[in-house]
């Protein structure tokens, strides 16, 4: 008797976990490939040298548990001067973000997720800075595999000095990302 609610119980959970897969919107999971704008608000120090930062990224997802998902990124942001005094601007400063993190979907749209990696600068003079990024976001489902998603993001990065030349000038802002996702 024990052994046939044992085994009853087992085929249950069983035709239940296989109800709620079958219930999940295709364009939420899989693999996708991200095609995205994004834009950088500076905060802090930052916010005194730069106006905005803009730029374009590409990301990967690939999930690795339920309702959990690495990501791997890279980009390209440039970030517009301030005018300092008169028509003498700072100069502006780009990077190329690569980062690699985890993704969690609280809900079927709704994630929180954050990134590690490095920010390699192409400015001149300038050097590679590490890089952290917590954010959230939504992705609304448009087509069997795909997405749009709107995220929003923390991002830190940290360098150091040179021969007391300030060499990673960008070290905080709030960064939007407008993206296409789609399944591969």
């Amino acid at each position: 008797m024990k052994r046939l609610f044992l085994l009853t119980a087992i085929a249950g959970i069983f035709a239940v976990s296989n109800v709620s897969a079958q219930k999940k919107d295709p364009a939420m999971s899989g693999q996708k490939l991200g095609i995205g704008v994004d834009f950088a608000l500076p905060t802090g120090g930052t916010n005194d040298l730069y106006k905005l930062g803009f730029g374009g990224s590409l990301q990967f997802q690939t999930p690795i548990a339920q309702s959990l998902n690495f990501t791997g990124s890279a980009g390209y942001l440039n970030f517009t001067g301030k005018e300092l005094i008169g028509n003498l601007k700072y100069p502006k400063y780009s990077a190329i973000p690569l980062k690699a993190g985890l993704r969690y979907f609280l809900a079927d749209n709704f994630y929180v997720g954050g990134e590690l990696g490095a920010a390699i600068g192409t400015s001149d003079g300038s050097r590679t800075s590490f890089v952290y990024s917590p954010g959230l976001g939504v992705e609304f489902p448009v087509a069997d595999k795909s997405t749009i998603e709107l995220g929003a993001r923390y991002e830190g990065w940290s360098g150091d000095r040179k021969d007391n030349s300030l060499i990673v000038p960008v070290k905080s802002f709030v960064g939007l990302r407008l993206a296409f996702n789609f399944g591969i």
